[in-house]
């Protein structure tokens, strides 16, 4: 198991309603992570749903889904930023 922050920002710190939380996880990748997080239910679930747009970074930077995640990383889930 290993022992990883993840942090929340924008719409998804809204919805699920913490800026951040210790998560203990046996997931390999930054993808099988968020597959856990979304098992979770709730607004964990839609505000990760496969399907909408969210941006993911592994120790501030940004990062693809196979990302091989290591204890003690800090892993961060934000919606896409847009322009204006």
């Amino acid at each position: 198991m290993k022992r990883i922050t993840v942090r929340y920002f924008a719409s998804i710190r809204e919805a699920i309603g913490q800026g951040s939380e210790p998560v203990q996880t046996s997931a390999a990748t930054l993808g099988a992570l968020r597959d856990e997080l979304i098992a979770r239910g709730g607004a964990h679930a839609s505000s990760l749903a496969r399907g909408k747009a969210v941006r993911v970074a592994l120790n501030q930077v940004l990062s693809d889904e196979s990302a091989v995640l290591h204890d003690g990383a800090e892993v961060a889930f934000f919606p896409p930023v847009t322009g204006g």
